[in-house]
């Protein structure tokens, strides 16, 4: 019976693949091999073996795609050899990463000295070699789901094995999608580094698995030996950030949610006879305004997703306020990780780990992580809203971020302006209102009336002649402050404001406030304000705001325009306002109101770029969007 193994996870077209071959009977290896695409079950190639070396040639058209080599007469798995071809000639946007480290680590699981697991056996390997048959997927093959339903649905998405992300990390460069699959359990620093910089400088990562990025492991003999000791105390890595523990452990102290989101530590497994329980659970809906529900039909509270769930699932910390779910950030999840479904698995101790499932998305510096949270996602795919909902992420995600997110909900709001970490807005029915700027749908808390005011801001930098404060135009001509800390408190007049102000603005030290007759007036802030005098006027507008010295507007033609503040300099467009009536801006973030729809922001801050203009794409930028 044939045993075989792979010098490599992965080749290139055109490139050589040698593998090893042996005898289980000791004798000289004899037999056939069949190379198949393992996403279709097309055979590609039919060879004879004879001897302890077999090289694959690897043809330039064959598709990047997973590959199974399976050698005859055949020891079972160890007669199966699983490899990915990748490509130098993206075909488009999206890579996809295979895991092969997951894969190897459970080959030959429970077995003394060979396996890493099980965990808390004293006779586990702490080193295993690709080197050695096996390795392939588990028999759930919790990857297949999404590879088919990828190719299905004719979505071009190139490959690579998870160690090419450690070996290779100019890779991913020429991509601006990463996709992780199923269950991708095992990462070296190098990997973490290599997603981590390509999400900061605007590539996207979606996880459509669970369990993720749960142990570090180490690299040694390039790439073919696997390290993980699980245990610190064991572990003889001079350099403590490397140890090969739980990523949240000491001495690493890097948590998995910083990557990824959210974390198996509050996650949930079902193990053993008791698995087909998690085929009874869904998530619900928690935040359905957001686009990457978009075309599913759901609302908040509705069930979806049935049998995704399993059998390990990743989860945030959340607390529920006003009933709207909220990370906490306290295990590590960033600050901008809005929940987007919830699954209470709590019962799932029975059969494992109870727990929670959590489906979210955040900002990674200029990029956008998605985590479906579940190792089965790709299981449910016929289900058209798990199917749905993957399109969605992965359509959006492929292509330049811009344009409106909902943030919050579809309450009317006249007036708005952010201070701090708050929003403050008046709302339809005439009362002051605040929540967090986040980027969850959180439930505007009713403060205090506000009857007569028609605008807001609230100024960012430091001045001199105060207060500093939320300012208010009011319908009557009044200019009023309030303090921006304090939940309920007093208006003070503070002087006038131009007749007909239905929007401010703070900037550089100034208010500006819009007339209804499309005119821009502007004063110096301080406690008595009274001499405005005209800034700008001839371009129709629907409001303004500012950020970081320059003022931004809504016109007529449902755009926004930017400008310096001070100089005078003409409106450049931004980008589109999808319907925003009011509208403010804080930390870097456009944040909009109206059209009966969501509260929303957008990122799109810059002036574009004149026709054929790309002055300000550097060499990665231009290879992350897919050119060659």
């Amino acid at each position: 019976m044939l045993w075989a193994y792979a010098l490599a996870t992965s080749c290139a077209q055109g490139e050589l693949l040698p593998f090893r071959v042996g005898d289980s009977a000791g004798g000289p290896p004899c037999g056939s091999v069949t190379v198949e695409d393992a996403v279709t079950g097309e055979i590609l190639l039919t060879s004879t073996i004879s001897g302890e070396h077999w090289t694959l040639r690897v043809p330039d058209d064959w598709r990047s795609s997973l590959y199974r080599a399976v050698f005859r007469p055949g020891a079972g798995e160890d007669g199966e050899v699983w490899f990915v071809v990748r490509t130098d000639r993206p075909t488009g946007p999206v890579l996809l990463s295979v895991p092969f480290a997951t894969w190897q680590a459970y080959n030959r699981a429970g077995v003394p000295g060979e396996g890493l697991y099980w965990t808390e056996d004293p006779w586990r390997a702490a080193r295993v070699s690709f080197d050695r048959p096996g390795g392939g997927p588990p028999p759930e093959r919790w990857e297949d789901g999404l590879l088919r339903w990828l190719r299905s649905e004719r979505i071009d998405v190139d490959l690579c094995s998870d160690l090419d992300l450690h070996l290779r990390p100019d890779l991913l460069r020429h991509y601006r999608l990463l996709v992780v699959n199923g269950h991708d359990e095992y990462w070296t620093w190098e990997m973490r580094d290599t997603v981590e910089n390509f999400t900061r400088r605007g590539g996207n990562l979606a996880v459509f698995g669970g369990n993720t990025c749960w142990w570090q492991m180490r690299l040694e003999d390039d790439g073919r030996t696997m390290v993980c000791y699980r245990d610190a105390a064991a572990d003889p890595c001079v350099n403590p950030e490397l140890t090969t523990v739980e990523w949240c452990a000491a001495p690493v102290h890097r948590p998995e949610n910083t990557l990824t989101g959210i974390s198996f530590r509050l996650g949930a497994g079902c193990w053993g006879p008791g698995m087909a329980t998690m085929y009874e659970d869904a998530y619900t809906v928690r935040f359905a305004d957001h686009w990457v529900f978009d075309g599913t039909g759901l609302t908040d509270g509705d069930k979806f997703a049935q049998g995704a769930l399993g059998y390990e699932t990743d989860a945030a910390d959340i607390v529920e306020i006003a009933g709207v779910p909220r990370a906490t950030g306290r295990d590590g999840t960033p600050a901008s990780f809005a929940v987007l479904a919830t699954a209470d698995l709590r019962h799932w101790s029975a059969h494992g780990q109870g727990g929670a499932a959590t489906m979210g998305i955040f900002s990674s510096g200029a990029g956008t992580v998605f985590n479906a949270g579940t190792v089965n996602w790709g299981a449910e795919l016929a289900d058209p809203v798990v199917a749905r909902i993957t399109r969605n992420v992965i359509d959006r995600l492929c292509a330049p971020q811009t344009g409106w997110t909902a943030i919050g909900p579809r309450d009317g709001v006249r007036a708005l302006a952010a201070g701090g970490n708050l929003l403050f807005a008046v709302l339809d029915d005439g009362m002051l209102a605040t929540r967090e700027e986040c980027a969850q749908n959180l439930l505007w808390q009713r403060v205090q009336p506000a009857p007569d005011v028609v605008a807001l801001a609230v100024p960012r930098e430091a001045f001199p002649d105060g207060p500093y404060g939320v300012y208010a135009a009011t319908s009557t001509g009044r200019l009023l402050c309030r303090p921006v800390t304090e939940a309920v408190a007093g208006w003070q007049d503070i002087g006038c404001c131009p007749a007909g102000t239905r929007s401010l603005a703070s900037c550089d030290g100034r208010l500006f406030a819009l007339d209804d007759a499309d005119v821009v007036w502007t004063t110096m802030q301080g406690a008595l304000c009274r001499q405005w005098s005209r800034f700008d006027g001839g371009t129709a507008l629907r409001g303004i705001t500012a950020m970081n010295g320059r003022l931004f507007a809504i016109d007529a033609e449902d755009g926004v325009l930017c400008r310096p503040a001070i100089t005078g300099t003409d409106w450049q467009s931004v980008g589109g306002a999808d319907g925003v009536d009011v509208m403010t801006a804080h930390a870097g973030w456009l944040i909009g109101a109206g059209d009966g729809r969501p509260l929303r922001r957008s990122a799109d801050v810059r002036p574009a770029l004149p026709p054929g203009g790309d002055h300000r794409l550097d060499v990665d930028q231009v290879d992350l969007a897919g050119g060659e």
